[in-house]
């Protein structure tokens, strides 16, 4: 693949005014894309930046992946001086982000109606814990909040007795995924029509969407045909098998699958039981089908599991610790990894990202930045006086206390 851009989305140019993951995923997808991602931070630097550990102040292992092909500005946009220096930078924009609450937003001086006035044509996503028409809109979000709002602890309850979170910050991530293909969508409106576009990414009401997909099952129907919730993925029986060595994921989902796996596990009871020979039928006696799978799994090795998989097409992984991905063999052939020389942090592991396109090989443009690095830069850009610069740029260095509301 022959590189002839920086990316598909060369030449955009999105002010990033949110903080920690959420708004700084969506971002870090559009930068990877070619995007001109700066990053405006206030004088305290983005929360996320506190994290330990670190080998110098602001520059921990998620930051240096996260920020990637961003450039950070300080302002203090609380200051005359840093709404200046923020309008005039919002005037080369294409895109403006934030992920600060309604009447935080409006307070600071750039809820949409002010920057579409800077900006006519800015397409302008913001992202809220809470929708603004509902009664929670002011109401403080994070992730461990959505997971217990949104229906997906309590399904941990219905197969282990217990409401549990899931080990990740999944409704950050996947806000900041909801919010980089809205601000993509917008983007086609623009060139096609030369209008902006507000665009409202509600953390509550997307996890909620996520969550239903599959769960909404006979409820979906007026009246309801059935109870909510998936069966096949609610027995406690789905999960990580045991093996003589380890631990697997072995799935059978075609009927050839199933007779395939019942021939090699030596359940040939199995493979007439009307409770087992058609999708449907496993679906709804999962427990007990899965209950042959666990018995099975602990007599054979996970390489002899993952072999069988592998032969028969039958879908089969390993589980694999977090620590374990880079000596992945897909992972390594594919060289998701890779070592990378910081200029001011070091060597660190660079992870790219997933997809690719024809045309544009992915390359890092910027290492992620320190707080302000690019301040001067930018405002350069911005075509603001010199002496104007100088003074921002002093302001910057001084780092004053600051009381912005998350």
């Amino acid at each position: 693949m022959s590189a002839t851009s920086s990316g598909p989305l060369e030449g955009v140019r999105v002010v990033d005014l949110s903080t920690v993951i959420m708004g700084p995923y969506a971002s870090h997808i559009l930068a990877d894309l070619g995007a001109d991602v700066i990053k405006v931070e206030t004088p305290e630097g983005d929360p996320y930046r506190n994290y330990k550990p670190q080998r110098s102040k602001g520059m921990n292992g998620a930051v240096l992946n996260l920020h990637r092909n961003k450039r950070s500005v300080l302002l203090n946009i609380k200051e005359e001086g840093g709404r200046q220096a923020l309008d005039a930078i919002i005037r080369t924009a294409d895109v403006v982000m934030h992920n600060l609450r309604p009447k935080v937003i409006t307070k600071l001086g750039y809820a949409y109606e002010r920057v579409r006035e800077i900006k006519p044509d800015i397409v302008y996503c913001g992202a809220y814990g809470f929708g603004a028409a509902g009664v929670y809109r002011d109401k403080p979000a994070y992730d461990d909040m959505i997971q217990a709002g949104s229906g997906i602890a309590a399904l941990y309850e219905e197969i282990h007795g217990t409401p549990q979170y899931v080990p990740s910050v999944i409704y950050d991530k996947l806000s900041g995924q909801t919010m980089a293909y809205a601000i993509l969508a917008a983007l086609v409106k623009a060139a096609r029509t030369g209008q902006g576009t507000e665009i409202e990414v509600p953390m509550f009401e997307t996890a909620v969407e996520f969550n239903l997909v599959e769960h909404m099952s006979g409820s979906a129907f007026v009246p309801p045909l059935g109870p909510m919730g998936a069966s096949r993925v609610l027995t406690a029986r789905r999960k990580p098998y045991k093996t003589k060595d380890g631990h697997v994921c072995i799935l059978p989902y075609s009927d050839k699958n199933w007779l395939d796996f019942f021939e090699f596990a030596g359940l040939d009871a199995c493979r007439k039981d009307p409770r087992f020979t058609t999708l449907a039928a496993r679906a709804e006696h999962a427990d007990s089908l899965y209950g042959h799978v666990e018995t099975a799994a602990a007599m054979r090795t996970t390489a002899e599991w993952v072999d069988f998989g592998d032969r028969a097409n039958v879908p089969c992984m390993a589980v694999v610790r977090l620590d374990e991905l880079a000596d992945d063999p897909h992972i390594q052939s594919i060289g998701m990894f890779e070592q990378v020389e910081h200029p001011t942090e070091g060597r660190y592991v660079s992870i790219r990202p997933p997809t690719t396109f024809s045309g544009h090989a992915f390359r890092i443009r910027h290492h992620a930045p320190r707080l302000g690095q690019d301040t001067a830069e930018v405002l350069r850009e911005a075509n603001l006086p010199p002496e104007q610069v100088a003074a921002l740029v002093a302001l910057a260095v001084q780092r004053p206390e600051s009381d912005y509301e998350a």
